[in-house]
């Protein structure tokens, strides 16, 4: 689903919710609390994922980034897996839940079409790193927290192809489908396409996206 590559240091602007129902069922082993310092902590792991891989980024590596001994990050999570699994866990639940909220909001099939592709785009362009490690890491997954990015991610495909469908009515739900995910590797690229400013490439992108929908 987003198929990306290496990406120059990108900056943070956007702070990610995490619309959580259940921990556990959401990455097959303890999610904890929430806490700033948690927050800070996956954002360092993603850069070092991205930049190197999962398993190129040791426990000690990712102590020593966070100012703290590779023993101590079992305060806040119980293993690296686990991490890994919060952080995609995450991002796939908080694209589905702002997606779901801004078509709500939306008066009609356009507007919320321009409302998804705003979302992502903020999305695609504050947390490059994150778009990579799902891309390259995902194989690394625990198996329950692999399924249930699956199922998120499955649901947010669903959210904008519904939107498509309903803008363009001789669409069937494949090519809804289809065109949704065309959409989605135009709008991950910017971790090997944003060469350009924050705002000029969130221009780029929305002009992009918009004339691939007809929203033009």
């Amino acid at each position: 689903m987003i198929p990306l590559a290496v990406w120059e240091t990108p900056s943070r602007p956007l702070t990610l919710p995490t619309p959580r129902s259940s921990h556990e069922e959401a990455a097959g082993t303890s999610l904890g609390p929430v806490t700033p310092r948690r927050q800070q902590i996956l954002d360092i792991a993603a850069d070092l994922f991205a930049a190197r891989g999962f398993h190129g980024v040791s426990v000690a590596e990712l102590g020593a980034a966070c100012g703290i001994s590779g023993p101590a990050l079992y305060k806040h999570f119980e293993s690296k897996d686990a991490m890994l699994a919060e952080m995609l866990v995450t991002i796939s639940e908080t694209l589905l839940a702002e997606g779901r909220s801004r078509v709500a909001q939306a008066e009609g099939p356009r507007e919320a079409l321009e409302a998804l592709v705003e979302w992502h785009i903020e999305f695609a362009i504050a947390h490059r790193s994150l778009i990579v490690v799902q891309d390259r890491d995902w194989s690394s997954l625990p198996d329950q927290a692999r399924e249930r990015v699956r199922a998120l991610q499955r649901a947010y495909v669903d959210v904008w192809a519904t939107q498509v469908r309903r803008f363009d009515t001789s669409l069937s739900p494949e090519a809804s489908r289809t065109r949704a995910h065309v959409l989605f590797g135009l709008l991950n690229s910017t971790p090997h396409s944003g060469r350009l400013p924050d705002t000029q490439m969130h221009d780029v992108l929305r002009d992009m996206a918009h004339g691939a929908l007809g929203l033009a």
